[in-house]
């Protein structure tokens, strides 16, 4: 499939699925012939990568899932059996499907077979695994927001151009028809002047005080926090252990703005 075709398909198709990717990295398709599969690795394995990104990647021909990674040894297994369910059923019994795991998303970008990643982890964990990708030479596709910082987007931004890596960030209502189609109407006075901007934003209840709990023994928890201060451990801060349902990190300001 050509580049221009594919960008095509996947800007429609965005419409309809909210939050997957809607145009994989270009500068993938310079790096490889008509016939060859882009191979993707998936970086975070939570409730946006297993509900929207991963679907949003398997579903095409030319592109497919070879690694997972995730510091949740539980959640990175049950990506590896989504993705292998998906491709076996998909390519058929003849075909075994074997995706790679890896705890460290710096063992995944040492992966010479792999053309892109697709960060989807929480906020604090998204400008650093980018500016390794893109030194790595790997494009990629990141969810919103950049990064956690104005300092951290800069730095990575400035990478990005140095290395002459794609980087496209999930902002779905940026290339969503209907949005589209509202600036335009705007833009070009179909509306007559505008003279106000009303904005509503959805929000999340603080949550009640957790008390220290201990670390489960499938959570690598130092590797979650990052770079963000040290705090003890509470599942309502991190995310739930046996589901995949909204995670509390969103409500704590240090790693997920607030």
């Amino acid at each position: 499939m050509e580049r221009r075709n594919f960008i095509k398909k996947t800007s429609v198709a965005s419409a309809t699925t909210f939050l997957a990717p809607t145009i994989l990295p270009s500068g993938i398709f310079g790096k490889t012939t008509a016939n060859k599969k882009i191979n993707i690795g998936q970086i975070g394995c939570g409730r946006i990568a297993r509900d929207h990104d991963m679907p949003g990647v398997m579903q095409y021909d030319n592109a497919r899932l070879i690694a997972v990674c995730d510091v949740d040894s539980k959640r990175m297994n049950d990506a590896k059996i989504l993705v292998e369910t998906y491709y076996n059923k998909k390519l058929g019994s003849n075909k075994v499907v074997d995706v790679k795991m890896y705890g460290d998303y710096k063992e995944l970008l040492e992966n010479k077979d792999i053309d892109a990643v697709v960060i989807s982890t929480p906020d604090h964990w998204h400008a650093q695994p980018a500016i390794e990708a893109a030194l790595a030479g790997k494009d990629i596709y990141l969810q919103k927001p950049t990064s956690l910082t104005v300092e951290e987007g800069r730095v990575l931004s400035d990478i990005i151009q140095k290395k002459g890596t794609i980087l496209q960030v999930g902002t779905q209502q940026r290339s969503m028809a209907q949005f589209r189609i509202a600036a335009e109407l705007v833009r070009n006075g179909r509306i007559g002047k505008l003279h106000t901007v009303k904005v509503g934003l959805p929000g999340d209840p603080s949550g009640p005080e957790a008390s220290k709990m201990p670390l489960p023994s499938n959570l690598n928890y130092d590797m979650w926090l990052g770079q963000t201060p040290l705090m003890d451990y509470t599942e309502i801060a991190v995310h739930p252990k046996e589901d995949y349902s909204r995670p509390g990190w969103l409500r704590i300001e240090q790693f997920g703005a607030g």
